[in-house]
């Protein structure tokens, strides 16, 4: 891993994130926590940012508005249009809520989100987020590494995989209603890509707690998959031996495939992979090149190393 380095918070993060550092601690439980971690020198409590934050993409890319962020979503939960998960996602209750770690490990455990997010530090990590349907974004998400309640859990050997499941609340996710999907969703991840250090739960974004069009209380950010793969309102989280069969590839495996790294070379079958449009820009800016999984092949590309990424899409 490269020599972390000092990067300035007002390259990171805008100005405006600073004044309500507070008032997101208080929402998340957190007023116990020291003083210490409001320092300047992030959004909460990091006078560095790791090098495997990818911190020169915050640094050339500009942020997604939060209006687009919270307004332009892919959540079927409530509905297929892109505004739905804004329109319907208020009538969630998330309060309270609970994940279960259960499966192939030694020390299984149900956690509120108020202890999960004492874990570890909660950090600032600005992605770029690429959907599987050729459009992207830049999301500043507030998180802890995944890799911290797997650690706790104590996972065995038998452990291959991981799988994810979401909350199946028809009464209140009106998408649900509709056999789109078959609900609860799934999504599963293999084991090294769930401990590596870029993977995150997310709590935040954009300085606040994670709205619920966006998938609060808590969603998994994998960066270098297409966005399908980041499961939203995670209930569940389990260690499994053998490939989890994941919501997507059961609706369509020929078109989603259980890696879904993002690939410019491996076209979905009813459009091109190898371009990409950013959110928030005029509709007449050139699209943007899309990069081996998703530009952060130097951190993840080892973890392919043999396999033959068209047929593991």
């Amino acid at each position: 891993m490269r020599k972390i380095k000092s990067i300035p918070s007002s390259a990171i993060t805008p100005e405006f994130i600073f004044h309500e550092r507070r008032e997101f601690i208080k929402k998340l439980g957190l007023g116990s926590i020291s003083l210490s971690i409001l320092s300047s020198k992030s959004l909460l409590a990091l006078s560095t940012i790791p090098s495997f934050t990818q911190a020169k993409d915050s640094l050339n890319q500009k942020l997604t508005s939060y209006k687009d962020i919270t307004t332009y979503n892919n959540y079927y939960e409530f509905g297929t249009s892109k505004s739905d998960p804004y329109e319907h996602a208020e009538n969630l209750n998330i309060d309270p809520w609970s994940i279960q770690v259960i499966g192939a490990v030694n020390k299984p455990f149900t956690m509120s989100i108020d202890e999960l997010v004492k874990l570890a530090p909660l950090e600032e990590r600005i992605y770029s987020l690429r959907c599987v349907e050729g459009w992207s974004m830049v999301i500043p998400w507030i998180g802890i590494p995944l890799n911290a309640l797997l650690k706790r859990a104590s996972i065995t050997n038998n452990a291959k995989f991981v799988e994810f499941i979401s909350l199946k609340r028809p009464s209140e996710m009106v998408g649900q209603k509709d056999n789109i999907l078959d609900w609860p969703y799934r999504e599963g991840l293999r084991i090294d890509e769930a401990m590596h250090p870029l993977t995150i739960l997310a709590v935040g974004l954009y300085g606040k707690v994670l709205p619920k069009q966006n998938g609060a209380p808590l969603r998994l950010v994998v960066p270098w998959k297409y966005g399908f793969k980041s499961i939203k309102a995670i209930t569940q989280i389990k260690m499994v031996e053998k490939i989890p069969l994941t919501t997507w590839v059961k609706a369509n495996p020929k078109e989603y495939g259980f890696y879904s790294n993002v690939n410019p070379s491996v076209d979905h079958l009813r459009w091109t992979q190898a371009t990409e449009r950013r959110i928030g820009e005029s509709l007449l800016s050139p699209r943007l090149k899309t990069q081996m999984f998703n530009g952060y092949a130097n951190e993840v590309a080892h973890l392919y190393q043999g396999m033959d990424l068209n047929r593991n899409f």
